[in-house]
């Protein structure tokens, strides 16, 4: 990658690099389907385990 830079804008904060490398691998192949995750369908078992761990990330903020 270019050297990062600081980012002091009022929206969307600068992400770690790992994390912007995770969304770039899983883009194209989301844990090991061999489908992106913008791919998968919204009756899958992969889908219904997003939905859930977003749900209970969501609780853990309530």
């Amino acid at each position: 990658m270019t050297e990062r830079v600081f980012n002091f804008n009022p929206g969307p904060a600068t992400l770690p690099e790992a994390i912007l490398e995770q969304a770039r691998d899983e883009m194209l192949n989301y844990k090991g389907t061999g489908m992106s995750v913008i791919e998968l369908s919204h009756r899958s078992k992969q889908f219904e385990e997003v939905i859930l761990g977003a749900e209970a990330l969501l609780k853990e903020l309530m």
